[in-house]
C-alpha cells in the first residue's frame, strides 16, 4: 500500500470521500453495512431503489461516489456518480414540486425496474386506480434513459431522469400517460485519477478487514494519493447549454417543468459565471434570483435544487439535505452569464484590465519602449 506512514505538514487538498457508499473521509463509516456493501463492491443507492443487490457499474473510476476537496476555498464534498443522488427524500420532493402535490399526501413514486416485475406492477395499477398519484422514472440503470432525437437543426439530448404520471384510462382496466418532468443530476470531472487512491483503499479492506475504518482513519494519506482537484470551467461550459436547452423544454408542451440537482461545491463555484446574483427568499421557502428585468410565474417550471450531503451525520451512508430551492428560468440563467459576468469583468480594475497589463509587462521584457500607459 502506497503513501506515508504519518500525515504531510500541510494536508492535501483532495480526497475520495465515499466509496461505495460509506464515507472514508474526512472521517471513516464503520458498520456493518459500510463494510459489507465495501467488501461486496455494492452500491447502496441503486441497490435501495431497487430492491436488488447491484454493483457498482463504473469501470474506472469504481466505488467513487464524492470527491472532497477545496477548490472554492473551503472543504466540501463535489458528486462523482449521479447514483448518489438516489435520494428518497430528493426525488419525492422534486415529483411533488414538478407534478404539484402538497407534502403531506401520499405519492407512489417508482423506477421503472418495479413494474419489470409482476408484483411491483400489480401494485403499481392498484394505485392508479384507487386514485393514489403515480409517477414512474426513468434512469440508466433503472428503465433506461429517455430523451430526445437530433433533427437537422437541433441536438440529440438524453435526460438524467424522467418523470412521468399514469392516470386511469378510459376504461376501468386501462391506463394513460399523462406529463412528464425532467430531473437532471450535476456531477463533476476531475482532473487526474483516482487509481491510486482507490487501489489504497481496496488494499486496506484485503489487509486489515474488520478493522478497516480504523486503518483509514489513521492514514487519511491513502485516499489523496494523486487526487486532483475538480474541472470547474470544462463543467460549467458543457453544462450551462444542457441546462439551458433542457429548462426551455421543460417549459414546453405536455411537461410540468425540469429540476436541474447539484452540491452546494458546485453552486458555489459557478458564481463567478454568474455575476455572483443575489438570492431572494419567498414565502414558500423556496429562493429566486434577484432580477428587475425578468418576472418570473408564482409557479415556476426551472428548479435549482442545491444540496450538501451530512458528512458529519452518525447515518451510513450519509444523508442529503436540501440547502436552497431555486425558481429561475432560461431567460434568467442567461442575462447573469451573458450580462451580468461579462459586465463585471469590463469594470475598471476588472479582469479584462488585468489582461491587458499581463499582456503589457510580457512584453517589456522585449520591447521595454513599450509605453506603461
Amino acid at each position: 500500500m502506497s503513501g506515508k506512514s504519518s500525515r504531510s505538514k500541510r494536508e492535501p487538498g483532495n480526497f475520495i470521500a465515499e466509496w461505495f457508499g460509506h464515507r472514508v473521509y474526512p472521517i471513516v463509516a464503520n458498520s456493518g453495512r459500510a463494510y459489507e456493501d465495501q467488501d461486496g463492491k455494492r452500491c447502496p443507492f441503486v441497490s435501495d431503489v431497487t430492491g436488488t443487490s447491484t454493483g457498482c457499474v463504473k469501470p474506472t473510476s469504481k466505488g467513487v461516489c464524492t470527491v472532497s476537496s477545496t477548490s472554492n476555498g473551503v472543504r466540501q464534498d463535489w458528486l462523482a456518480c449521479p447514483y448518489r443522488v438516489l435520494d428518497p427524500v430528493l426525488l419525492d420532493n422534486a415529483a411533488r414540486r414538478l407534478f404539484g402535490h402538497e407534502a403531506d399526501s401520499h405519492v407512489n413514486l417508482v423506477p421503472m425496474t418495479t413494474l419489470e416485475h409482476r408484483p411491483g406492477a400489480t401494485r403499481f395499477r392498484e394505485a392508479v386506480r384507487e386514485g393514489v398519484p403515480s409517477i414512474v422514472y426513468f434512469q440508466n440503470r433503472l428503465g433506461g434513459e429517455i430523451g430526445i432525437r437530433a433533427t437537422p437543426r437541433s441536438p440529440q439530448l438524453s435526460f438524467d431522469a424522467t418523470m412521468i404520471e399514469i392516470l386511469p384510462g378510459d376504461t376501468p382496466t386501462g391506463l394513460k400517460l399523462g406529463r412528464y418532468g425532467i430531473f437532471e443530476i450535476q456531477t463533476m470531472d476531475f482532473h487526474g485519477s483516482y487509481r491510486a487512491a482507490m487501489k489504497n483503499l481496496e488494499n486496506a479492506l484485503h489487509l486489515h478487514k474488520e478493522k478497516f475504518a480504523e486503518a483509514v482513519q489513521g492514514n487519511p494519506q491513502w485516499v489523496s494519493e494523486g487526487m486532483e482537484g475538480p474541472n470547474i470551467a470544462n463543467v460549467f461550459k458543457r453544462t450551462f447549454y444542457q441546462m439551458m436547452f433542457k429548462f426551455q423544454i421543460g417549459g414546453h408542451g405536455d411537461s410540468t417543468g425540469c429540476v436541474f440537482a447539484l452540491p452546494r461545491a458546485v453552486w458555489d463555484s459557478w458564481q463567478r459565471h454568474l455575476g455572483a446574483p443575489e438570492l431572494v427568499e419567498q414565502e414558500d421557502g423556496t429562493w429566486r434570483l434577484r432580477t428587475d428585468k425578468f418576472t418570473l410565474p408564482s409557479k415556476p417550471s426551472s428548479w435549482i435544487y442545491v444540496f450538501d450531503i451530512e458528512a458529519d451525520s452518525d447515518v451510513s451512508p450519509s444523508p442529503i439535505k436540501l440547502w436552497r430551492v431555486i425558481g429561475t428560468s432560461a431567460e434568467i440563467l442567461a442575462h447573469y452569464a451573458l450580462d451580468v459576468a461579462p459586465a463585471a469583468a469590463l469594470e475598471v480594475g476588472g479582469s479584462v484590465e488585468q489582461l491587458l497589463n499581463s499582456v503589457r509587462t510580457k512584453l517589456r521584457k522585449c520591447l521595454p519602449e513599450l509605453a506603461l500607459g
